[in-house]
């Protein structure tokens, strides 16, 4: 029992409908021009590895001014619910992102500090530019195993990333996530869903305007994919300092092989080669962790280029389907 919570203490996330409006509301409040992250705790309880999300709390974002203890603020906000009787543990944090610009150093230390201390927690990813696209975007994230365990011991070093299997790809786990209503809210949307679909028509799904999105999805691609580029060129750097510093090693215990034999048949002492390796010191191993981070983001990326392209090329195919032939007109 002890082994799988340790492999997979949380396999799918539940969240409530309330807790998901919450979430919108906060975004479309504090962010100012749409452009601004914010950020909040969620509350719930862990029933076997499903992860229930009842309820969530915004973090304000203090004046500049302002010397506002986070840490406090939610500690009284928690003590605060349990006076009134409402689900009051610790089961993550929520943040907003933009086209999908959310894998960062931020994210993962921020998801690291969460998860090194309630073994449970999830990162909820709410992107309101997809949103405003008909596409609710809510999305669960975890740290994989292998990444705590080389966070704690800060290598993330090519023989360690080796050593443990991982890829860009399992960085991040992604968990199942699903929104839960009660019964009576299911019966109330249903009701709401009927009168709005007798008195208004829902062909804004139709919108055909979609250069603007791809074109700040592509630029984001872009500079991102500049970003990885000048990570691999330190990192080829690197490579070629190591060699470089090895070769010159080499080549002076080469060298001082060769004295040692002369010094030999002339019967007098060899002298060694220990003071040529306290000179070469081994270089500290290259970290690579920014770069999993931005290949992830990439990754991330194209994935939503794919799924929205994809619906667009539908849109226009189903448009093209519409209109009337030339040989008609």
């Amino acid at each position: 029992m002890a082994t799988r919570k340790k492999e997979s203490p949380v396999s799918l996330v539940q969240l409530e409908g309330l807790v998901a409006l919450k979430i919108i509301k906060h975004c479309q409040e504090e962010s100012v021009d749409g452009i601004d992250l914010v950020q909040g705790v969620l509350l719930g309880l862990v029933a076997d590895q499903k992860l229930e999300i009842t309820n969530c709390f915004p973090i304000p974002r203090a004046p500049a001014e302002d010397d506002l203890d986070i840490l406090n603020y939610q500690v009284d906000m928690m003590r605060n619910l349990r006076h009134v009787n409402v689900d009051h543990l610790h089961v993550g944090w929520y943040q907003s992102t933009f086209y999908g610009s959310f894998l960062n150093k931020a994210l993962f230390d921020s998801q690291f500090t969460y998860q090194s201390e309630i073994e449970e927690s999830v990162a909820i990813i709410y992107d309101p530019t997809k949103t405003a696209k008909d596409q609710l975007s809510l999305r669960a994230f975890r740290l994989s195993e292998a990444v705590m365990e080389m966070k704690q011991k800060e290598d993330f070093s090519t023989d360690m990333i080796k050593a443990k299997g991982l890829s860009f790809e399992t960085v991040f786990e992604e968990i199942p996530l699903v929104i839960r209503n009660s019964h009576l809210m299911n019966v109330a949307l249903c009701e709401i869903e009927d009168k709005l679909t007798s008195c208004k028509s829902t062909f804004n799904n139709l919108d055909m305007a979609t250069g603007n999105v791809m074109e700040n999805y592509l630029r984001l691609l872009m500079d991102t994919v500049d970003d990885l580029s000048q990570d691999t060129n330190k990192y080829h750097s690197y490579q070629k300092l190591c060699a470089k510093q090895q070769q010159s090693k080499d080549a002076q215990l080469t060298k001082r092989h060769l004295e040692d034999q002369q010094r030999i048949a002339r019967g007098e002492d060899p002298v060694g080669d220990d003071d040529i390796h306290k000179n070469f010191k081994a270089l500290p191993p290259a970290q690579r962790l920014e770069g999993l981070l931005l290949s992830a983001q990439v990754d991330t990326y194209a994935d939503e280029l794919l799924q929205f392209s994809t619906q667009s090329f539908g849109k226009l195919l189903m448009a093209d389907a519409l209109q009337p032939s030339a040989s008609n007109i």
